[in-house]
């Protein structure tokens, strides 16, 4: 089932449990990820950066996740993560995404404000849900580059307010994590959280979920964290699926099938852990 956030995040926050939502790039991370969702019954988020969606990029994923969707049971979604160009989410939109990310966290409240709530009016006339970032969650991101700005802590006294003025669909907040591998296990803060959950009437999501310790998350749960950001963990599965699949297939002229299925097996069983992790198993 193609759908976008609204539905499933809104169950995942009642029923406090988390959705994995991450980010692909080729077909075999698309196929292993939504057959695994499919096997454990768990709604799933895949997700795309600007960078995977240079050249016939957008139209292959886009595609590939629309045209497969009607063949299973569990609700996907495909969302645009920190997307910052308004042009690119409105490409976005009209190439078939169900939901977008506007990253303004390093911006000023207003200017933040203004440029979501921009994003939002332009995604609901197409019932595409939209996610923005108040506070800013720093570290190594996504391409390998070092995030120049440093992590500031979500207010709880500006997300009533944020909410209410972008009629944003959820909120990503920053509590303590950090993108890509730490250097250092994070604390999280879990009074905070606390906090701007009962202030706010969207769903949370939290980024840089790779690494962070499962017991703290769970607690996270428990708080209104209904979307998991991951992506540093399973690129590491996936690597080490590479590894096992030369390992296992030493011929220079191997099928690539045997290549993907030893490949799959492992990014497989990494998506598997996280589904039991975030408890998005079983639910659907």
């Amino acid at each position: 089932m193609y759908e976008n956030l609204n539905g499933m995040l809104k169950k995942a926050r009642a029923e406090k449990y988390a959705i994995p939502a991450i980010d692909i790039t080729e077909n075999h991370m698309i196929r292993t990820i939504l057959d695994t969702a499919e096997a454990e019954g768990s709604p799933i988020i895949l997700m795309a950066l600007e960078s995977d969606l240079v050249g016939k990029g957008m139209d292959y994923i886009t595609s590939v996740v629309k045209g497969v969707s009607s063949r299973y049971r569990v609700p996907i979604a495909l969302h645009l993560d920190h997307a910052t160009d308004f042009e690119l989410i409105k490409r976005a939109i009209q190439n078939g995404f169900s939901s977008v990310m506007y990253d303004g966290s390093v911006l000023p409240f207003e200017e933040n404000v203004a440029n979501t709530k921009k994003v939002v009016e332009y995604a609901h006339q197409y019932n595409v849900s939209v996610e923005a970032e108040l506070g800013h969650v720093a570290g190594k991101e996504l391409g390998g580059n070092e995030d120049e700005a440093e992590i500031q802590l979500t207010s709880p006294e500006e997300v009533k307010k944020f909410v209410e003025l972008t009629n944003v669909d959820c909120l990503a907040v920053s509590i303590g994590t950090a993108h890509g591998i730490y250097e250092s296990l994070p604390d999280l803060d879990i009074q905070r959280l606390e906090e701007i959950n009962a202030i706010s009437k969207v769903p949370l999501v939290l980024h840089g979920g790779s690494g962070t310790p499962e017991d703290q998350l769970q607690e996270a749960f428990k708080h209104g964290i209904a979307k998991i950001n991951l992506f540093a963990d399973l690129r590491i599965a996936n690597r080490k699926g590479y590894e096992e699949a030369l390992k296992e297939n030493e011929r220079i002229d191997c099928l690539p099938a045997d290549l993907h299925r030893s490949i799959s097996k492992v990014l497989g069983e990494a998506v598997k852990h996280k589904m039991h992790m975030t408890g998005s198993n079983a639910k659907y």
